[in-house]
């Protein structure tokens, strides 16, 4: 069953070379498939003795299950498996030739994933880290760009061309791709061929907002860091846990930028952004956008007229910096379209932006709800700051 799966899979993506979405795991009869590998994982493994598996509360795009002598086996749904094998042991004789072995302690990672960056950050792990997929003045991080400004990490080239020669010569012992590595196929392949394990990192499948901050633990798996991964998680959801039981505020709320041609780029309804946006107690205004459609983006493109139709009667407007910068009053955004002066969180002064750093600092997914819901909440007028949102005026 187990041999069948990686088959489907790998037919999937070399047919498709597209990004392998959340939805796959949940087709018909595939979740029967996915549970066949729970069981098998957590049987012995060429010779080695299960012990225990990772406890998840969120996250399902991975798992880990450990085994007697301190390895442990990674599962990236939809994607591949890992053995981590402890300093100073071997791999075992007879592992399945479909697993990729990872050896701590890890000296030399290549992270291309900026969203692994924070978690790293926050598990004092940066040391691992040698080389980087963004240079310097990519990095909203503050500990991410100071290591590539002084040399300590250095920059080997984006996902789709990678300084293969420089990965080599830092005896890379792990690349941590994001899934645009799968428009890069022979990338992979390549970096594989030279003997680099190459994960995966599905954190953008998560349906849940700290399904996306959960991929801590497994940084703290491969760091030997469980402890102070799971203390850290924690602390999110206790910010989750206690804005969840305050009731709805019924307020309404559109999340967007204007792109280069004049458009609205917004969250489709199933996005981690509108999930977060639930969570702290309001109502993302496109709550049916995007149901039908069957691909893996989380966004979409709405002309402005269509995009005026549905959210001019937003309680509350928060607008993405991410793209094209970040935004300090409202004369700035209306600049981008005049149509956005008719909406009513324009009229009644609630216009947000967020801070660019919001989407590199994965970390903090807990405060951001913990934002929103203040700025939902909140009758302080004075209140024009968050951490990771400031309002327009």
């Amino acid at each position: 069953m187990r041999k069948k799966l990686r088959m489907f899979l790998c037919a999937a993506l070399s047919t498709s070379m597209l990004m392998v979405t959340p939805v796959f795991v949940q087709a018909a009869g595939e979740t029967e498939k996915v549970e066949e590998i729970n069981k098998t994982n957590s049987a012995d493994l060429a010779g080695l003795k299960y012990d225990h598996s990772l406890e998840l509360q969120y996250a399902d795009q991975f798992s880990v299950d450990y085994y007697e002598g301190g390895y442990a086996l990674i599962t990236i749904e939809g994607d591949g498996q890992f053995l981590l094998v402890p300093e100073g042991k071997e791999a075992p004789d007879g592992l399945d030739s479909d697993i990729a072995v990872i050896r701590q302690p890890l000296q030399n990672i290549y992270l291309v994933a900026t969203s692994a960056m924070d978690l790293f950050c926050a598990l004092d792990g940066l040391d691992s880290i040698s080389l980087s997929g963004t240079n310097a003045d990519g990095w909203y991080i503050d500990e991410a760009k100071k290591a590539l400004e002084d040399g300590s990490i250095s920059f080997a080239g984006k996902y789709s061309a990678p300084d293969y020669e420089l990965i080599l010569s830092k005896n890379c012992d792990l690349a941590i791709e994001s899934t645009m590595i799968y428009h890069k196929p022979e990338v992979k392949e390549k970096l594989e061929q030279f003997g680099i394990p190459v994960l995966v990192e599905h954190s953008s499948y998560e349906s849940h907002p700290l399904g996306r901050t959960e991929w801590l633990k497994l940084y703290g798996v491969l760091l030997g860091k469980e402890d102070l991964a799971d203390k850290l998680f924690q602390e999110q959801v206790d910010k989750l846990k206690a804005i969840e039981d305050s009731e709805s505020t019924e307020k309404t709320v559109a999340f967007f930028y204007i792109n280069s041609v004049g458009a609205a780029n917004v969250r489709k309804s199933g996005d981690y952004v509108s999930k977060m946006i639930e969570l702290a107690g309001g109502k993302y205004i496109f709550n049916d956008l995007g149901e039908e459609e069957d691909n893996s983006l989380s966004t979409m493109n709405m002309q402005m007229e269509e995009f005026y139709a549905g959210a001019k009667d937003a309680d509350y407007i928060i607008y993405n910096s991410t793209i094209d910068g970040e935004l300090t009053d409202i004369s700035q955004m209306l600049e981008k379209s005049s149509l956005l002066a008719d909406f009513k969180a324009v009229k009644d002064g609630n216009v947000w932006c967020t801070n660019q750093n919001l989407f590199q600092e994965t970390m903090e997914l807990g405060t951001m709800i913990e934002d929103i819901h203040t700025m939902l909440t909140s009758d302080d007028p004075q209140l024009d700051t968050l951490t990771y949102m400031h309002k327009l005026k």
